[in-house]
């Protein structure tokens, strides 16, 4: 083999498990949802998911009653003060009226508790107003999230079939490696019976050094792929047996739209968020009316003391010049949104005609690449035999050789491109990647 083929074979093995360990099978699934589980992007999504979950709740419940509990204890000797707190604490006497007293009177103090209950009535429009931009609020970043799982899906989609097509890249080296080294073996054979030239020798030896050289490229290649899908999936990617074949096991989807694409169900619900937000700017403009009821004690002692209640209906109605900017603010943010919406819209229609003509191509490359496969293995062979019975020249064969690994290395790509084109198809559809659903 030489001292670069026993390099690409150590190289290769450093990619795999130890002899006698036996390989985890992982398909394309698994690797989904193992990505999924473990990504740290998608962990803080869903934390923005409850976030926003939490305040479309508390928004939601912005008409129920507020409840205030306050406790306090106080001294002072400022005279109006002084008077109202023993009044509060029912400890007035004849002599707290004398004038003396009354401008100078001694200091006291006391404890109190108190409880009170404030309902809104009408807010102008801004409390219901506020619960829908919530609630749309929640529901993109929820689409947002789902959309962000489909984007890491690709990837890890990618990453699989990348490493698929890698191994299959290193099974096609080792097969012109081995014809290499056969080639070599018998040119050198003939040579030494005089039949061929030191000029072959060398291109035979020159094909072989080259063999070897494309071996361990793609060893290399196999490691990165296998890394890189590692790092999505998981450590256990690394070595595992990948089961999920890279030929398409049905064809492209057929819906005609992208309609219900998650990060254009975003855009939409934000562009609702904004609407209701103007709302939420305008009704600052308007008075707000809540009734308040409210129970209060203050005390020097226990059984010396005073409990009143008060009840009221208050209305507010504060106008400023800062609220007619906001106001103003709210509705071009709006009309942004409504305009980013449909810019969307527009940009997801081409994605899915690019994605069904990238489709398209792609299948009609794997079949080309297909039959010139066959092509220059049937070459390959015809020229091997015609050459070993000498009635070709050993430049024909290399040629057959070379002709051979080209149209491998195009089958290879052109499989993973058909394969992440269906992908890419799914995501422009908002379709589940592969089928997979959490």
């Amino acid at each position: 083999m030489g001292r670069m083929g026993s390099l690409a074979a150590a190289l290769l093995l450093g990619t795999g498990l130890p002899k006698g360990a036996a390989a985890a099978e992982l398909s394309l699934e698994q690797a989904v949802l193992s990505a999924w589980q473990r990504d740290d992007g998608l962990a803080a999504g869903a934390d923005q998911v409850r976030a926003a979950e939490a305040d479309a709740r508390a928004a939601r419940d912005g008409w129920l009653p507020a409840l205030a509990v306050s406790a306090r204890a106080v001294a002072t000797d400022e005279p109006m003060n002084d008077f109202g707190m023993r009044l509060d604490e029912q400890r007035i006497t004849s002599s707290d009226f004398a004038p003396a007293r009354l401008n100078a009177p001694s200091p006291v103090g006391g404890v109190g508790i108190g409880a009170a209950v404030s309902v809104p009535l009408y807010a102008g429009g801004r409390l219901s107003a506020a619960g829908e931009a919530a609630l749309a609020r929640a529901g993109a970043e929820a689409k947002a999230q789902r959309r962000r799982k489909d984007e890491l899906a690709i990837a890890v989609v990618r990453a699989y079939f990348e490493s698929v097509v890698a191994a299959d890249g290193v099974r096609y080296a080792d097969d012109e490696l081995r014809q290499a080294q056969e080639t070599e073996r018998f040119v050198r054979a003939r040579n030494e019976q005089g039949l061929l030239l030191d000029a072959d020798v060398a291109r035979a030896a020159a094909f072989r050094a080259e063999a070897e050289a494309g071996r361990i490229v793609a060893a290399e290649r196999l490691a990165s792929a296998r890394s890189a899908l590692a790092l999505l999936a998981g450590d256990e990617a690394a070595d595992a047996e990948l089961t999920s074949a890279i030929a398409p096991a049905s064809p492209p989807p057929a819906e005609p739209s992208p309609e219900g694409r998650p990060d254009l169900e975003a855009a939409r619900l934000d562009a609702e968020a904004a609407r209701a937000s103007t709302e939420v700017a305008r009704s600052a403009l308007l008075p707000e009316v809540s009734a308040q009821a409210g129970v209060e004690t203050l005390r020097s002692a226990f059984d010396q003391g005073a409990t009143w209640f008060s009840l009221g209906l208050v209305a507010r109605w504060q106008l400023a010049l800062p609220a007619v900017s906001n106001s103003r603010a709210a509705e071009a943010r709006s009309d942004a949104a409504a305009a980013a919406w449909r810019h969307k819209e527009r940009q997801a229609r081409r994605e899915v005609d690019e994605a069904r003509r990238a489709v398209a191509a792609a299948d009609a490359r794997v079949a080309s690449a297909h039959e010139a496969v066959a092509a220059s293995e049937a070459a390959r062979a015809l020229r091997l035999a015609r050459h070993r019975q000498g009635l070709l020249p050993l430049t024909d064969l290399l040629d057959a050789e070379a002709g051979l690994t080209g149209a491998r290395n195009l089958l290879l790509a052109s499989e993973l491109e058909a394969r992440l084109a269906r992908a890419g198809l799914e995501l422009a559809l908002g379709q589940p990647i592969e089928g997979v659903r959490s």
